[in-house]
């Protein structure tokens, strides 16, 4: 654990509840008190939460979620709760701001479908795939009355300033708003009979079965209908259509602050600003690809949001473009929201995030602050390259276009068709004198109106911002009164192999035979068929339906005559999963100060579903579990090519693996390349191969050891004009390597010197031997005894010499600049003889402690 704990009591509550540890150095009062201006942050790579102080731009609680690495955190707040819904698990936990105490947990179905709404005391779980909105007592997570029922496939679920829900239904065109009922004193005791949320408002702002996005105002809701491209704001009863004009689908934000409704519609990287019935701005955003956010309002501008380069746009209530924010600096999501009159930008993947306050001023906050947890942020990985860009062109045909007849009606489906290019926007449904336009994902329709014993045939085709593509045509269907009855409930399972199968008792044909069912699928705003069936079950292919998605299935019958019935109730919500795929970005390195170990890192694979719980890393025979994206792996042997392979498990098993290779530390290898040396030093240059390690080198000869350099070292303190063999040494963690060089230093030379002087007898001194004293005199010892002289040497003779050594003192008075000196040097004359250093010169500056001692 980094940094310091906040130790108050509630702490161990909130441990035994879920698990989070608060961490910070605050005083305690920090952790009971959520300021105002103030937001939780979703760091996703640290499992953690980051408490931002708006007006501080500063970090001043932290909480761990343990369990909750790489996982999508859905974060519901207000002044004195905190809701978090753990997409991965589903789990739903309620912390009190207020003692930082868990209050409750409770699961729903994991994946994308459900969602957490909070306003003051009021919480709602809304159930899209089922169409159930719920009221939960925040304090205990119990349910609160009886929940408000919609078809299924709803969308929205946010609540406005006012406090209202606003829910869309895009099957039948509406959005209405549902009122919180009045919580009970006791936490999770029943409310007062007959109190329950409420459906208080009911609007017509489409046509059925277009497709609808919801933002909400701060007293109303704006609706994009993203068929026919307008939208639809709600304010006090009051409603008020714009149209647009776009060649591709547009977003809204989860809440809008002010007047003004921005439309991000990334196909055309365009946001279009709408007020009440007019389209009053209209504004490009810089860049390229499609992965723009919803454009939030702020502060009399728009903040955009490109998630393919981490950066913020900054636009004038003009659309000119004011501010560049740099954001994360790097591909991912991004979440921009307003709270507490500041709006914060939180890429969950990044360490940093922004706080901008009401005079648009941006400040950048550092989620893992030293003071706060210690520790710097992991490196940034580079953006990858940008993809290519695939040609562009209108849609294909629709897939298996059928058709079954109903009484009166029939009901028409079909499977997407190919974009090419361009999402598609919307399908038109022709036949029977009408045409419907319906959203890109509702791909099933109801078409009334129908007289019984005639024949239809209908005709389906996909719209995109290229245009309409072809149409495919409907089997021939004759409705009639007599259908059959649906069946009577419906039941999903969800295997590990990716397969969902889907069961039903079989139907009442009303005196026909059942020949088939037919299986319809439905998302969070989204339904579309998922195949035919003669048996009473139906095995939905793995990779068919969107793998950690919630969905729910309806199934009607249709008998020899080709009637349908009416869908049967909706089944129990399922995900898709199956096995993981394969890790991804997977590298193995050598441990350069660790012998027989490498180093294997890898992104998180693609979970398919359900979270992945481990990863299973082979190497050498040898597998290992780990529960991080990295681990090392020792026991190797030294310089052994080592593959790796490593695979994901979740709930439905061992996925594929990725495998790579990598080299344990070898011990050095050394190589020399030339040497050199003086009187009294040798110098060698060499080459090494370090094995993959850290090498650290020497050289040595003679008791005498340099250093230092891996390519060249110099042994000092030698003896001139010696043979010597120097020994190089690597060493690193898997052991050591060795090359020798043989090399002699250098002869030190010294010249005899006698200078005769000017007048009388010592204008000749130093021409010749003499009997008595004289310059240039060589002895047997250090001595200038007759009887173990030599020889002599005349001026100017160059003697090799080899070491030094005391003896009698001698003065070489005028002959060569009143040179005195106890010195004596050993010469090659007549073997190792002896020669006065007064009378020796030693060229190259005579330097006597050029010369060893002997």
């Amino acid at each position: 654990m980094r940094g310091g704990l906040v130790t108050i009591g509630t702490v161990a509550a909130l441990l035994a509840a879920m698990g989070l540890t608060v961490l910070g150095l605050g005083a305690a009062d920090n952790a009971v008190a959520n300021y105002d201006a103030s937001s939780w942050l979703w760091s996703t790579s640290r499992s953690e939460l980051a408490r931002v102080n708006g007006v501080t731009a500063r970090v001043d609680t932290r909480m761990e979620v343990p369990g909750g690495r790489r996982h999508q955190m859905q974060v519901a707040q207000t002044d004195r709760l905190l809701i978090l819904r753990d997409l991965n698990t589903g789990q739903v936990s309620s912390l009190d701001l207020a003692t930082l105490q868990i209050t409750a947990t409770t699961p729903t179905a994991p994946g994308l479908g459900v969602s957490v709404a909070l306003h003051e005391d009021a919480a709602f779980v809304v159930d899209a795939v089922q169409g159930i909105v719920r009221q939960l007592d925040p304090r205990s997570l119990t349910p609160v009355g009886e929940p408000v029922r919609y078809p299924p496939g709803i969308t929205g679920g946010a609540f406005d300033g006012a406090g209202k829900l606003w829910v869309a239904v895009p099957s039948e065109g509406t959005v209405s708003a549902v009122t919180a009922a009045e919580l009970p004193a006791t936490p999770g005791a029943a409310p007062p009979a007959g109190l329950s949320p409420k459906r208080v408002e009911t609007y017509e702002v489409a046509e059925p079965a277009h497709e609808l996005v919801v933002s909400t105002l701060d007293e109303g809701v704006a609706v994009l209908d993203r068929t026919s491209t307008s939208l639809v704001t709600v304010r006090a009863g009051r409603t008020l259509r714009a149209d647009l004009t776009t060649t591709a689908p547009g977003s809204l934000p989860a809440r809008t602050s002010g007047p003004q409704v921005p439309v991000t519609v990334a196909g055309e990287r365009k946001v279009h600003v709408v007020h009440d019935s007019d389209e009053v701005q209209r504004f490009t955003v810089p860049g390229a690809g499609e992965r723009l956010s919803p454009a939030v309002a702020w502060a009399g501008r728009f903040y955009c949001a490109d998630e393919n380069t981490g950066t913020v746009y900054s636009f004038d209530a003009n659309g000119q473009l004011v501010d560049t924010i740099k954001g994360s600096g790097r591909p991912g999501p991004m979440e921009l929201e307003v709270r507490e009159n500041h709006l914060f930008i939180n890429p969950p993947n990044s360490s940093t995030a922004q706080v901008v306050d009401d005079r648009n001023q941006v400040r950048e906050v550092n989620k893992y602050a030293n003071d706060v947890l210690g520790g710097d942020p992991p490196p940034v990985a580079p953006p990858p390259p940008p993809p290519k860009k695939p040609k562009v062109g209108k849609p294909g045909a629709p897939r298996a276009v059928t058709a079954a007849a109903g009484n009166a009606s029939a009901r028409v489906s079909w499977q997407a068709a190919a974009s090419n290019g361009a999402e598609i926007t919307r399908y038109v449904v022709e036949g029977a004198g009408q045409r419907h336009e319906v959203g890109a994902n509702q791909r099933a329709l109801e078409i009334t109106g129908l007289t019984n014993g005639e024949t239809y045939t209908f005709e389906v085709h996909a719209v995109n911002a290229k245009g309409d593509g072809p149409a495919r045509k409907s089997n021939p269907v004759t409705p009639t009164a007599a259908v059959p009855d649906p069946p009577a409930s419906v039941t999903a399972e969800a295997r590990p192999d990716g397969t969902v199968l889907v069961k039903w008792p079989a139907a009442n044909g009303q005196g026909n035979t059942i020949t088939k069912y037919a299986v319809t699928a439905s998302s969070a705003g989204a339904t579309a068929p998922a195949g035919e069936s003669p048996k009473t079950e139906l095995v939905i292919p793995a990779g068919q339906l969107e793998y950690g998605t919630q969905y729910a299935f309806t199934v009607i019958a249709v008998s020899d005559k080709g009637a349908g019935s009416k869908a049967s109730p909706v089944s129990n919500t399922v995900v898709p999963f199956t096995v993981p795929k394969e890790p991804t970005e997977l590298r193995a390195s050598t441990v350069a100060d660790q012998p027989g170990t490498i180093a294997v890192q890898w992104a998180p694979a693609v979970d398919n579903g359900r979270p992945v719980t481990k990863y299973l890393v082979e190497a050498a025979g040898k597998t290992t579990e780990v529960t991080d994206v990295q681990t090392t792996i020792g026991g190797l042997g030294d310089g052994q090519n080592v593959t790796v392979k490593v695979k994901a498990v979740n709930e439905a098993g061992p996925g594929a693996e990725a495998s790579t290779t990598a080299r344990t530390v070898a011990a050095p290898r050394v190589t020399v390349t030339d040497s050199s040396a003086d009187a009294t030093s040798v110098t060698v240059t060499f080459t090494v191969d370090a094995g993959g390690g850290r090498a650290t080198c020497s050289a040595a000869t003679d008791g005498k050891t340099a250093s230092g350099s891996c390519s060249s070292l110099r042994v000092t303190g030698l003896t001139p004009g010696t043979a010597y063999t120097v020994t190089v040494t690597a060493t690193n963690a898997a052991g050591k390597g060795t090359a020798t060089r043989a090399q002699s230093t250098d002869p030190v030379y010294g010249v005899a010197t006698c200078k005769n002087g000017s007048s009388g007898a010592e204008a000749t001194y130093c021409n010749s031997d003499r009997a008595g004293r004289n310059g240039n005199e060589i002895f047997e010892i250090t001595q200038q005894v007759d009887s173990r002289q030599a020889g002599w040497v005349p001026d100017g003779t160059r003697l090799r010499t080899f070491c030094k050594k005391q003896g009698e003192e001698v003065y070489a008075y005028i002959y060569n600049n009143d040179k005195r000196s106890t010195w004596w040097v050993q010469v090659d004359y007549k073997g190792k003889t002896y020669i006065p250093w007064a009378w020796l010169n030693l060229e190259g500056g005579d330097n006597l402690n050029l010369l060893p001692t002997c």
